[in-house]
């Protein structure tokens, strides 16, 4: 085998590049195999150093059918990664393999991909291809009894790949016009209207006390009495928590409702919104 035909072998099964190939082969006396393990330990050290860096950008993508749905996101430096075909094809095969393992990282990790290398081993290897720190980082799986799942994808840059992502469970013993249509428009409502809970008492607790001491701080220099500024204190946490709770937003295709009133107006006997997922590149 020629000096170049080995070179292209090993490009082939490593993905690295052809100056470090060459320089690979050299240090292993053109023995593919130690080669092979000289880039990929290169690979680790190249990858370990870009892991400190900021990774900002990057894809949200969705896998799955509408009784079980994951949502992932996958952080890298720039856009123009996040439309690289390498990254693209990683991030859709890692989605599927989210799907399956209901998105428990640990088990995802260490599962292995379609080239038998675990998704640890090519995120690696992708970062020493690529030259920019990748992170695996929110991901959900939604899967209720007697639901359906509907999502909707915002700034779409290939198939189930975009830049925003959500998904929402509608428990429901009827499936027709009505509710598709619902589940269609809640899954926009909520990627417009972004709220952070179902219901005001599922909002956790940590961010009510920032809330709270934002509320004081603002109030702080007012000049008003005390109990003046207690009760303007509880009417902006309560309309912070109106905001903010998906049951009681305003809906965004007729603002004058809420998202509870649309519910009920649809007379759909035991339909519930069961749980929701909003994940957005930046956020």
């Amino acid at each position: 085998m020629s000096d170049i035909d080995k070179i292209k072998k090993l490009r082939q099964s490593t993905g690295a590049g052809f100056k470090d190939c060459n320089s690979a082969l050299k240090e292993a006396n053109d023995n593919l195999e130690k080669a092979a393990e000289i880039l990929r330990i290169k690979g680790i050290a190249k990858a370990s150093k870009k892991m400190s860096r900021d990774a900002k950008e990057g894809v949200i993508v969705v896998s799955g059918n509408s009784s079980k749905t994951s949502i992932i996101e996958v952080n890298c430096e720039t856009d123009f990664v996040a439309k690289n075909d390498d990254f693209i094809n990683f991030v859709k095969e890692l989605s599927d393999i989210n799907n399956n393992c209901s998105s428990d990282l640990l088990k995802l990790n260490k599962s292995k991909m379609s080239n038998d290398k675990t998704v640890e081993e090519n995120l690696v290897a992708l970062v020493a291809k690529i030259g920019e720190k990748i992170t695996i980082g929110k991901s959900k799986t939604i899967e209720n009894q007697n639901s359906k799942n509907y999502i909707y994808q915002h700034s779409v840059i290939r198939d189930n790949v975009s830049k925003l992502g959500v998904v929402v469970s509608l428990e429901t013993s009827e499936e027709n016009e009505k509710v598709k249509s619902f589940g269609k428009q809640l899954s926009m409502h909520i990627a417009a209207s972004n709220p952070i809970a179902l219901n005001s008492d599922e909002i956790q607790k940590d961010i009510l006390k920032k809330e709270q001491d934002l509320i004081a701080e603002e109030l702080k220099n007012s000049g008003k009495p005390e109990e003046i500024t207690k009760k303007i204190s509880l009417g902006k946490l309560n309309k912070f928590k109106e905001e903010n709770s998906l049951m009681t937003q305003n809906w965004v295709m007729e603002p004058q409702k809420k998202v509870k009133d649309v519910l009920t107006e649809i007379n759909i006997p035991n339909l519930k919104i069961k749980e929701f997922s909003r994940i957005k590149i930046g956020e």
